[in-house]
């Protein structure tokens, strides 16, 4: 039996650690990463006077579109849309429902869609690998969601820019950067591992 092990000249770290991929292990990716999506969305604090809540869901997206690349970042988070929108308690607080997507907190949730495909490409180039390129690819990624965000929630709770960025941005500065500086740490953490265990 032959060891396969990890590449350092791969583009991501799914492709790092799993070189070869079928059809089969690329849905049980997809069917993983829902799952950690979903788990992290149950770290969830409620915000006094807004509608979105704190939660890991940004984190995940981050992590699951850095580590899977764009395509398959895109396509789990997208899963994970369509199982919670269908009635899987996925979403916060394990609540479901197309209402999480068409309300309030939906340009989050779709941001979060882009951004792990943003997230994903950029790694792709291999931003992930260093601290120094991984900041401002969460940056972008983070911006992403939160930029839809915005103006979703600013057109669904029909309140004016002033409410919207007091209850859609203020109160979730502080945990994005720590989410940004968690990812922008650990990410270059695994490939420093990688780069040692394939010389």
């Amino acid at each position: 039996m032959s060891l396969t092990y990890p590449s350092a000249n791969a583009a991501t770290l799914r492709a790092a650690l799993m070189p070869r991929v079928t059809p089969v292990s690329k849905l049980g990716m997809i069917f993983g990463g829902t799952i950690f999506i979903a788990l992290m969305a149950q770290i969830a604090i409620a915000v006094p006077g807004s509608p979105v809540p704190v939660t890991g869901q940004t984190l995940a997206a981050l992590l699951i579109g850095t580590s899977f690349g764009g395509t398959l970042g895109f396509a789990t988070f997208g899963f994970y849309l369509i199982v919670g929108a269908l009635g899987a308690p996925v979403f916060a607080s394990h609540t479901h429902g197309i209402s999480h997507i068409t309300g309030a907190t939906g340009g989050y949730l779709v941001g979060m869609l882009f951004a792990s495909a943003i997230t994903g490409a950029l790694a792709g180039r291999k931003w992930d690998q260093k601290i120094a390129t991984a900041i401002p690819a969460m940056l972008i990624g983070s911006i992403a969601t939160f930029s839809l965000g915005l103006i979703w929630l600013h057109h669904a709770a029909s309140q004016n820019w002033a409410w919207t960025i007091r209850n859609g941005l203020t109160p979730f500065l502080f945990g994005e950067f720590l989410k940004i500086a968690i990812a922008s740490t650990s990410l270059p953490a695994v490939w420093r591992f990688i780069h040692r265990a394939s010389k």
